[in-house]
């Protein structure tokens, strides 16, 4: 039987999703927890990477078991008294056996946080930028975003990716209250560091670091080298990820609205 499990997660003390050597990671966390509760070793597949310290706000992983899970409310709630508080589970259920979380996915979405204050309270979620910034500006940069197909300058260095290629179909700074500002990007698929590296970048343009003009340059030179920094980690939520096959399930398709910070 496989089942997905829908989870969030505060990445700030994980090194990432994705099981590693010598660092705790959040696969490797809920792997032990439900093969323990399953009194069986489970391999869990999730959705994606995510770097070090980038949060979710919805993530999915498939697992298999040998049995019918008969309880899956309950399970979602033994689970979560096993697991450490920054890691929740919203939900377990059945799916056919050849759903995949990570390659059944149809987009994805994020948000990147920034606050353009100090503020303390905020500071493990939000990136503090304190130079004038130009929101309009690096809106009308996004747009571009749109009708870019290869996403080689965003993509980082040495990646094993077999295709740069990405669909963008929404790429647009919000503004939540007078000093906070979030990102929101979705596309069909991202690669390695390429929302902290396209951020980085538009903080350029609206930093009046580089021009428009420039910002497509950088695009069409298809070099990681031409862009911005990329901005740090803790700013960045995995917002969504849609699939044919869960619409509607829960009655909310997608996670558009922003997290709401002191």
């Amino acid at each position: 039987m496989r089942y997905f499990i829908k989870i969030a997660f505060c990445g700030t003390n994980y090194f990432g999703w994705q099981k590693q050597l010598d660092a705790v990671t959040v696969q490797e966390v809920l792997s032990e927890r439900i093969s323990k509760l399953l009194r069986s070793e489970t391999d869990i597949v999730g959705a994606g990477r995510t770097d070090t310290g980038v949060h979710a706000l919805v993530y999915y992983a498939h697992f298999d078991t040998v049995e019918k899970i008969e309880d899956c409310e309950n399970m979602v709630y033994r689970l979560n008294k096993m697991l450490p508080n920054d890691i929740v589970v919203y939900d377990i259920f059945s799916v056919d056996s050849n759903a995949h979380a990570r390659y059944d996915a149809i987009s994805r979405t994020y948000h990147y946080y920034i606050d353009t204050q100090k503020n303390p309270f905020t500071e493990k979620f939000m990136s503090y930028r304190y130079q004038p910034t130009d929101f309009d500006l690096m809106n009308e940069a996004a747009m571009y975003l749109l009708q870019v197909s290869d996403f080689s300058s965003f993509c980082k260095t040495g990646s094993d990716n077999k295709t740069t290629i990405c669909k963008v179909t929404e790429a647009q700074w919000h503004q939540i209250n007078s000093s906070q500002y979030f990102f929101r990007i979705t596309a069909d698929r991202f690669l390695r560091n390429m929302v902290r590296a396209i951020v980085g970048t538009l903080f350029d343009v609206g930093e009046k670091k580089i021009s428009l003009d420039e910002f497509y340059s950088i695009i069409n030179k298809r070099d990681r080298c031409e862009a911005g920094e990329s901005v740090e980690a803790k700013g960045l939520f995995l917002a969504d990820v849609r699939y044919p096959f869960i619409k509607g399930k829960d009655g909310i398709s997608i996670n558009h609205e922003p997290l709401i910070f002191i």
